[in-house]
């Protein structure tokens, strides 16, 4: 070893051969192992924990560990707990003893045996709690240590995946839900998402990401896929007859921060040569130092875009498509037909529709999930679309069909009727489940929900966004009213509360909401929500929406407004 190592003395390497040699160097100092003729690599004491425990074994390299736990049903360790995100499985410790467990689904498209075999694996391996996600994704919990070798299988089994679903991973992937089918987009942005997937999953590199990194493509359409949110937004645009795709970098709205255009055009034929490429200056380039520093937004906060797509091009081996931003290009989702991701729809191919099925806050049973498969098998093409909005479709049912399935959703508990208060709540997981979370989340937005049905009623959409904690997977800073979860005290006791924000929007109204209220009680939330809508309503210009109405007020004349109604 020796011999090697004085051969490598002195060489000249790239950053990320660098980065390659720091970690096999500290691997082999785990074993015993030195190379004395070379300078020293850091010991892996010196790195930060995940870190090291990245170098010391990789997390793709601990399923035999998975195993050895499972044989005893032993909960994992702290080291393990980490590396186990990397098969999608993330023990819940100290809320509950046991596993959730996140899927890989891109582009939220499940065929009917997939959602079949996945509710019979949340009856006999879980206690049946599913929820759709803010990434049009599934998660399942609770999984004993001696079930998660036998719960992947059985994922696997059905062609799906349960690696890199966390962690420092590329989370999945997203896209509009109604891709191939919508008629008003400008291209299928489904075929490269399926493609980048199949990417990911077969390279090891994009599997030391770090930190978590979101990735999402936009065709235009009905449905937005909430690009500008992520690490990475691709958004098709048109110029003169041509589709090309322009590309927005950095988005992270729990740190107020939405994707910025780099001023590139992408002809659809390089798009994942160049989104791969991306990724890996982001690998190479990424602080590894600091955990709090180290989303893609906080290197574009030391770099220039130049910078960027300079080493981007030294990876593609050539040059990008400079493009001023026109903001003229941008396609956004239909502002007259409100929540389209709820209600029935015709496609672009004649005599076809999809329905937008209510989920209220992303709950389903394993009943529910076997009779949606039954639906779309008979009445529809044999596939469903998860949302951003933790919600489902089911594409492709001929006009004639259209009746009949929403009877058959009435009678199994789901809606399809579109609300402009419950269609737009969503909620993260909340303190039922997460040890981040500060309030149970899901709980109170359907109570919300309900209470605001009864009360009132609204001629234009809201979106009301709970989210547990500051890193908010429910991106409560985009939300009409974002609803950040906290602790008050009531009483000299602790009970749950929630900041108030408002005017946060997204894609064509992109905007981050602004803090009106502090620490509301859970239970004085309904009649607070109530009392900001009916003063929007009263003071309202016309039939103003209800960001614009918050938008053009100031804090304090917002509070003023909001605390006489």
């Amino acid at each position: 070893m020796s011999s090697i190592a004085s051969q490598l003395a002195g060489q000249n390497f790239s950053a990320e051969q660098k980065e390659y040699l720091t970690g096999l160097f500290a691997g082999a100092a785990v074993r015993g192992e030195r190379f004395a003729d070379v300078e020293k690599s850091p010991a892996t004491e010196d790195l930060i924990f995940e870190e090291r425990v990245k170098r010391e074994l990789h997390p793709l390299d601990a399923y035999q560990q998975l195993i050895e736990n499972a044989v005893t049903n032993k909960a994992p360790d702290k080291e393990e707990i980490f590396r186990f995100k990397w098969n999608g499985l993330f023990f819940l410790t100290p809320v509950k003893d046991a596993f959730m467990a996140r899927l890989r689904i891109p582009g939220g498209v499940l065929r009917t045996f997939q959602l079949r075999e996945l509710a019979h694996i949340a009856k006999e391996l879980t206690t049946g709690y599913v929820q759709i996600t803010t990434r049009a994704n599934l998660q399942m919990r609770l999984i004993a240590p001696k079930d998660t070798p036998e719960f992947l299988r059985r994922v696997q089994s059905v062609g799906l995946h349960t690696r890199g679903s966390g962690a420092d991973n590329i989370r999945n992937l997203t896209a509009n839900p109604t891709s191939g089918i919508d008629p008003v987009e400008l291209i299928d942005v489904m075929p490269f998402v399926h493609d980048i997937a199949q990417v990911i999953i077969n390279d090891r590199a994009f599997y030391d990401m770090p930190r978590k990194f979101n990735i999402a493509y936009d065709g235009g359409g009905l449905i937005g896929s909430v690009e500008d949110t992520n690490d990475i937004g691709v958004k098709a645009v048109k110029v003169g007859d041509e589709v090309f795709f322009r590309i927005a970098l950095g988005g992270a709205t729990g740190h107020k921060a939405f994707a910025r255009d780099i001023g590139v055009i992408v002809p659809p034929a390089q798009i994942n040569k160049v989104v791969a490429a991306l990724v890996r200056v982001f690998i190479a380039n990424g602080n590894r130092s600091d955990r709090k520093k180290a989303r893609l937004k906080h290197l574009l906060e030391k770099w220039t875009f130049d910078q960027y797509i300079g080493e981007t091009e030294k990876l593609l081996g050539f040059t990008l498509t400079r493009a001023p931003f026109d903001a003229a290009q941008m396609l956004y989702p239909s502002q007259t037909l409100p929540h389209t991701h709820v209600g029935d729809y015709p496609q672009k191919q004649r005599g076809l529709n999809y329905v937008g099925v209510t989920i209220p806050v992303g709950q389903i049973t394993p009943k529910q999930m076997i009779r949606l498969a039954e639906i779309a098998d008979l009445y529809g093409s044999g596939e469903v679309r998860l949302t951003v909005w933790q919600n489902l479709i089911i594409p492709n049912v001929p006009d004639a069909f259209v009746p009949t399935v929403k009877r058959a959703l009435d009678k199994a508990g789901l809606g399809w009727r579109q609300s402009n208060i419950t269609s737009g709540i969503i909620a993260c997981t909340g303190n039922s489940y997460c040890k981040f979370a500060q309030s149970c989340t899901k709980e109170h937005a359907l109570a919300l929900g309900k209470y605001l049905e009864r009360k009132l009623e609204l001629d234009q959409p809201v979106n009301i966004h709970l989210t547990g904690c500051p890193n908010s997977c429910a991106q409560h800073y985009m939300g009409d009213i974002g609803l950040l979860g906290t602790k008050v005290k009531v009483g000299g006791e602790s009970m749950d509360g929630y900041h108030v924000f408002v005017g946060g929007g997204f894609g064509k109204n992109q905007a981050v909401g602004r803090q009106v209220f502090n620490g509301v009680a859970a239970g004085d939330l309904p009649v607070t929500i109530e009392k900001m809508l009916c003063a929007y309503l009263r003071h309202r210009e016309k039939h103003e929406s209800f960001q614009s109405f918050t938008t053009r007020q100031d804090v304090k004349k917002l509070q003023e407004i909001f605390s006489n109604e």
